[in-house]
């Protein structure tokens, strides 16, 4: 079994009315206080509201999760540069 990865969800508004999902992933660190994280993938075309976005990229996570591991062929979004 692959081991726990800390992920995140989150939306951005990049431009009026036009939000997009992005997956986060935590950075490693030894700082307890503070938890930082990198974008790894986001959407490839924008919604026009927050709550889309939000469902949308809440649906590519699950894809993402299955019980097997990241099931990358399911998934629908960009690599966020880094």
């Amino acid at each position: 079994m692959p081991g726990l990865r800390d992920i995140a969800l989150t939306v951005e508004e990049r431009d009026k009315n036009q939000f997009f999902w992005v997956i986060l992933e935590a950075l490693q660190s030894d700082a307890a206080e503070a938890i930082h994280y990198s974008g790894i993938y986001c959407a490839a075309n924008p919604q026009t509201t927050y709550a889309n976005a939000l469902v949308m990229g809440a649906h590519q996570l699950r894809k993402l999760a299955d019980p097997d591991g990241w099931a990358h062929s399911a998934f629908q979004g960009l690599p966020v540069g880094r």
